[in-house]
């Protein structure tokens, strides 16, 4: 007799199996997502570079673009984004003729094509840089670099401008070298940032156009007080004290001087008696003959534009000036219009937001250029086409940055890239975006990131307005357990202006669980944390957190950059105050959150952000469980002069603002567990801050942890931040969780 198969039960059994079968892939799948370290997340961690979106390092030869690398150089296709090798390494040695292996080349990195139409890479070895004619397989040209620091080499004379033992120096193309002065020590500094690199200070040196002349910087701080920190290294500790300028004491004075190497003299520009004022935005005239400064007074309630006979150091002109009762913040030098000699671009917040001007040279105001509640971020360049300019600006949103073309007769903008993310994120000195425009001002690469873009890489043809995919990173992040990231807007404490926020949820998110919460701040001057970038701008350390299972929140309260001149004066004066009630609105907003646990809320942040953290333990101590503050100001009486003054004025003309942002008057109000953390040669918050902290909570009672780097600056550098990171980790571990 044969029996029939239950057809009903074959289906249902292979149901079963399927489900099974995909229950266990799931699981499998699960199981394998990997968890990340901070060797993986930490900047200095042994797998950093491999966690990072991959990239492409990019230059121009002209109009050319090339890409640059450990072992080649290749010329890209403007229209299909190809690559081609344009010649390797070995090459280069090989036509280097490097016979000592300690002398060879080792990497591609920094090449730079400075001669349009000409094939020449310039390349630089240990004590040597040289000029490479690739076409013809031969060095065409080499200079000494050696004892070199602050070289700033010049293209068209070939001659470079270098610190040495002190003093300033330039070698001619030739390879002549002349000192041009003789007094430089720790009291005196030449040819190197000043004002503590303030105004958007980042250098000391400045070639003419034609690279005959060179404006350099002349430091005198010796009646500076020396603040003692001290090198540990030795078999008795030695001091190393630096020159530290504190708000309301004396300052250094700073003079300009020109240096013409067709004569072979240097004069100094008679700007008058330097105390307490500031010289910045050095530029030069498009004919050679005349130096422009902005200068500032001490209150930086007013600046003037001024023009300077660079041959006899006389003053020619003040062409514009400009006063605010808060305070002015120039950080830009003028830009003269490759069209028109008798022009140039201003940048100004006159009208509340940062925006470009057209002046003559006889000072007048010709037109605004841009306008809007928006900020233009940079002035990238002059585009192939006349009258028109390349812009960076934050007129598509206050998180992005995105890239226009601007007409300077008529205004009219055109938007050049997708109209989302954060785009030109390829720098060049003092954070400007002039690398990524070619020669010509054709074209430009454009260097960008989304939320959920790792990082994109386009060639935009500006005539055409049109744009090439060049490179789009993969995710470095699939395969592993990641956080959600998310972004919003809340009402500022005055209830006038949105401010945005970035949240990471726990991964493995429950909405029915609550969640300790951490906040990290920074809240201060000329920092944005939340952008539209990959992950919204999160940092590393907060998907490691958010692994651990806590939720991080991020705000930008009033005073942060990047929304407008009232935005961030909204603090002047009081540094912290207003600051604090817009966190505060973001912990009533995580509050009204089923799933964050109001009992377990902590605070974390670095630098201004130090300051916060110990600011908002200590003025609300009952909404805080833990806080980790890392290079806190704690009383701004001892922070620097330029920063510390534009905003608090000095502690002579605002000692209410002084007494109440001082963290010293609320040490006694620590309830929770606070760790303050620095590092002992911490140059720029000095450690008298944190010490005075933890001397008057030992006077009060209150019981603050304290952690300290030995010989660490600032910020813990290398694979010390690893560690760092992870006692920060630990903490909250310890306390909150």
């Amino acid at each position: 007799m044969t029996t029939k198969p239950n057809n009903n039960f074959l289906r249902g059994a292979r149901r079963y199996a399927f489900a099974l079968l995909a229950m266990l892939t799931f699981m499998t799948g699960y199981a394998q997502q990997h968890e990340f370290t901070l060797e993986d997340l930490n900047f200095g961690g042994n797998n950093y570079h491999n966690m990072v979106p991959k990239n492409r390092h990019l230059t121009w030869w002209g109009d050319q673009l090339v890409r640059l690398d450990v072992e080649e150089c290749s010329t890209v296709d403007k229209k299909t984004g190809k690559e081609k090798i344009l010649f390797t390494l070995d090459d280069i040695n090989k036509w280097a003729e490097t016979k000592d292996d300690s002398e060879k080349i080792r990497h591609l990195m920094y090449a730079s094509f400075p001669y349009p139409g000409k094939p020449l890479v310039l390349v630089k070895r240990k004590n040597e840089r040289l000029l490479i004619d690739f076409k013809a397989k031969k060095t065409v040209w080499k200079q000494s670099a050696e004892g070199e620091t602050h070289a700033d080499w010049n293209a068209k004379s070939r001659a470079v401008a270098f610190v040495k033992d002190d003093n300033l120096y330039v070698t001619d193309a030739e390879g002549n070298t002349r000192q041009l002065t003789n007094d430089g020590s720790h009291d005196i500094v030449y040819g190197q940032s000043v004002h503590r690199d303030e105004f958007g200070i980042y250098k000391g040196t400045f070639w003419s156009n034609d690279g005959q002349k060179l404006a350099f910087y002349r430091m005198d701080q010796s009646m500076v007080t020396d603040y003692p920190l001290v090198n540990i290294d030795t078999r008795v500790a030695t001091e190393l004290p630096t020159k530290y300028p504190m708000a309301g004491e004396t300052s250094h004075k700073v003079t300009v001087g020109v240096y013409d190497l067709k004569t072979g003299k240097t004069v100094y520009m008679k700007a008058g008696d330097p105390t307490d004022r500031y010289f910045t935005n050095i530029a030069w005239s498009p004919n050679n003959e005349a130096v422009y400064m902005i200068e500032l007074n001490r209150d930086q309630t007013d600046m003037e534009l001024v023009k300077y006979d660079a041959s006899t150091g006389e003053k020619l002109s003040t062409l514009y000036k400009e006063h605010h009762d808060k305070y002015v913040h120039p950080v830009n030098p003028i830009t003269f219009l490759p069209w028109d000699a008798d022009k140039f671009i201003l940048q100004s917040e006159k009208d509340g937001y940062n925006h470009l001007y057209l002046f003559n040279t006889k000072g007048e105001q010709l037109k605004q250029i841009t306008s809007g509640k928006w900020i233009v971020l940079d002035l990238i360049g002059f585009t192939s086409k006349p009258e028109e300019v390349l812009i960076l600006s934050t007129e598509s949103s206050p998180i992005q940055n995105n890239i226009y073309k601007v007409n300077v007769e008529t205004g009219e903008r055109t938007l050049l890239d997708n109209g989302r993310g954060c785009h030109a994120g390829t720098y060049g000195g003092g954070g400007h975006r002039y690398p990524m425009l070619s020669a010509s001002g054709r074209y430009a690469f454009d260097n960008y990131s989304e939320p959920d873009v790792p990082r994109n890489i386009d060639i935009i043809d500006i005539e055409k307005e049109k744009s090439v995919s060049y490179f789009k990173a993969d995710d470095p992040w699939t395969g592993y357990n990641v956080p959600e990231y998310s972004c919003g807007t809340i009402k500022s404490a005055d209830g006038v202006i949105d401010l945005y926020y970035r949240m990471v949820k726990p991964v493995n998110f429950d909405p029915n669980k609550k969640y300790p919460t951490v906040v990290y701040v920074y809240g201060g001057p000329g920092v944005r944390n939340v952008e539209a970038r990959w992950h919204y701008a999160s940092r590393g350390w907060e998907t490691y957190m958010a692994q651990k299972g806590y939720l991080l929140f991020i705000l930008d309260n009033r005073g942060s950059s990047d929304r407008g001149r009232d935005f961030e004066q909204a603090t002047f004066r009081h540094l912290g105050v207003e600051e604090m009630k817009d966190q505060l609105k973001g912990v009533e907003y995580l509050k009204s959150l089923a799933y964050v646990d109001t009992t377990r809320m902590g605070v974390h942040g670095w630098s201004f952000g130090g300051f916060m953290t110990t600011s908002l333990m200590t003025t609300y101590p009952d909404v805080f469980k833990v806080g980790v503050a890392g290079g806190p100001v704690i009383d701004w009486k001892w922070y620097e002069v330029m920063y510390g003054e534009r905003y608090m004025d000095t502690p002579q003309t605002n000692p209410e603002g002084y007494a109440e942002t001082s963290l010293i008057n609320k040490a006694q109000n620590l309830k929770g567990k606070l760790q303050i953390i620095i590092g002992t040669d911490d140059p720029t918050v000095v450690p008298q801050h944190a010490l005075s902290f933890i001397k008057k909570c030992n006077e009060v009672g209150t019981q603050p942890d304290f952690y300290v780097y030995p010989g660490e600056g600032h910020n813990m550098m290398g694979h010390q931040s690893v560690h760092l990171h992870e006692r920060i980790t630990q903490y909250f571990e310890d306390y909150l969780k």
